[in-house]
């Protein structure tokens, strides 16, 4: 059964990870962040690609990111992205991450992403819609 508040996924942190001092280089939460958002949506049975096969086709963008770095984490850890709705709007939805090493966060992250068609912003697909739609929106991740 899939917990529906909060969602988990366990990484390795690889060599390509990391910076020259071996500790994650900055950016490549931003990856992290968005397997976890992509697998969240799977595990809620959402498929990612409807939307690119709607006519006309609609994508997905961050239009909002804020990340604060609390701990490095380092090569061959195993960190957890954990994934949180907060806020479901029509063309958009706001969420919450944050990566942990054990009980110890590395960063957290909020996240806006909206839906657009032709560069303007449009509802969620309906598909998708109702899959979120059975998520309740928190304010803690």
């Amino acid at each position: 059964m899939v917990d529906r508040r909060l969602h988990s996924l366990s990484l390795r942190i690889y060599y390509e990870d990391t910076d020259f001092s071996g500790a994650v280089y900055h950016a490549s939460y931003l990856r992290f962040f968005e397997r976890g958002r992509t697998e969240w949506l799977r595990d809620l049975g959402v498929d990612q690609g409807t939307a690119f096969e709607a006519r006309p086709p609609v994508t997905f963008v961050v239009t909002r990111l804020s990340i604060a770095y609390r701990r490095p984490a380092h090569m061959d850890d195993v960190i957890t992205i954990r994934t949180q709705l907060v806020e479901l709007r029509g063309a958009s939805l706001v969420l919450a991450q944050r990566a942990s090493r054990g009980a110890e966060v590395v960063a957290e992250a909020e996240v806006t992403v909206a839906s657009l068609s032709g560069g303007r912003p449009v509802r969620l697909p309906r598909a998708i819609a109702e899959g979120l739609s059975t998520v309740t929106p928190s304010s803690q991740a």
